[in-house]
């Protein structure tokens, strides 16, 4: 695994091809970073669908509404839902959308993220400004890169643990 500097702002996500780790920016999207915390401790990613995976774009996630429990998923619905907590401010920045990075999923409106993202797999700077970069895939990225692909996907894979380094 990666060599951890920050553990407070890591996050581990475990797949079923081996783990993925995250830094967070928190000095970039404060309000982005802590909320992927928060759901991280309330156990609320455990065992959420990857929901839209497009083969050469990125592999979305973090519906904890609509994409959490086998008997809850709802193809139709995934991707429609957020979290209990209020949407988030835009925190756009410089920071391009590289392959790896994460960014946070919102509908038409900028301020509407909540607990979705996206995992870049490949160099998309056409989203460049429109939607916030919060983390980076610092190691792991082979496992991204091995997520079923659909819109959504016939068997989605899940995120089967999301975990703050700092409490692994």
């Amino acid at each position: 695994m990666a060599d951890i500097k920050d553990p407070e702002n890591t996050i581990i996500i475990e797949l079923k091809d081996g783990p993925v780790v995250i830094e967070l920016l928190s000095d970039v999207a404060p309000k982005h970073a802590e909320r992927m915390k928060q759901l991280a401790r309330d156990g609320a990613y455990d065992n959420v669908a990857f929901h839209r995976v497009i083969e050469g774009f990125m592999a979305q996630t973090g519906d904890v509404a609509n994409a959490n429990m086998e008997k809850d998923y709802n193809p139709g619905r995934a991707g429609t839902g957020g979290s209990q907590y209020p949407d988030l401010p835009a925190e756009f920045s410089k920071l391009p959308h590289d392959r790896g990075t994460l960014g946070a999923a919102r509908s038409q409106n900028p301020n509407s993220a909540n607990s979705q993202f996206f995992i870049n797999f490949k160099d998309n700077h056409f989203l460049n400004g429109q939607y916030t970069v919060y983390g980076r895939v610092i190691s792991g990225m082979e496992n991204v890169d091995k997520i079923a692909r659909g819109e959504p996907p016939q068997n989605p894979d899940r995120m089967i643990s999301v975990k703050v380094a700092a409490d692994a």
